[in-house]
């Protein structure tokens, strides 16, 4: 679905946005396709398993996605009761961007706090953020989940890189990014629901 910028009413980009969640494609390692629902759902358990064994769950992006990474974190903590976190503390991130490259912030912080079982949900609009991609590559190694969230391109790398993997099929920026939000709320008010006790 490509972006469309000729009409802006508020009325068209609402029913953009709504395509554009029910064409959302989820797929698991391997490119192993999941229904919308049932993707949903098992990034609900598999985060409803890191809460039950105490396991910790990161949230990273640039940019936008940092801001989506934040917001959700804050009710991933105080809704589903997880263990969740950022990485992008300014101080510890540019020293970390500094003395080992953007490029491998966000890995080495994860390489060193990150243990087997903890949960990254990594979120780059475009797939592409080589800082992103090599987090979600670190997260593997050590032995985590990973759960990204991508548009933009069906062959992004982010895509290939995830345990579950969340594509929005857009090239607009904003439309992808409030995508990613709605799902992330979406996952956070099943637990707000269902309580998971």
């Amino acid at each position: 679905m490509a972006s469309n910028n000729s009409d802006l009413s508020v009325a068209h980009r609402a029913d953009q946005f709504s395509a554009l969640v029910s064409n959302c494609a989820i797929t698991g390692r391997n490119c192993i396709a999941l229904d919308l629902e049932n993707g949903i759902s098992a990034i609900v358990e598999t985060l409803a398993r890191a809460r039950n064994s105490k396991n910790s769950v990161y949230v990273i992006g640039n940019g936008g996605s940092a801001g989506i990474a934040g917001h959700v974190t804050i009710d991933f903590v105080n809704i589903a009761k997880l263990r969740a976190f950022t990485l992008h503390d300014a101080p510890l991130l540019t020293c970390m961007a500094n003395d080992y490259g953007y490029e491998n912030a966000f890995a080495r912080l994860l390489g060193q706090m990150a243990k087997p079982g903890d949960v990254l949900i990594a979120i780059s609009s475009s797939g592409r953020s080589p800082n992103i991609c090599n987090a979600a590559a670190q997260v593997a190694a050590i032995g985590g989940v990973v759960i990204t969230l991508s548009g933009f391109m069906a062959d992004n790398p982010l895509r290939t890189l995830g345990d579950i993997n969340v594509w929005l099929p857009s090239t607009d920026y904003g439309l992808v990014e409030i995508g990613h939000q709605f799902v992330l709320h979406n996952v956070t008010d099943r637990f707000g629901a269902n309580h998971f006790e």
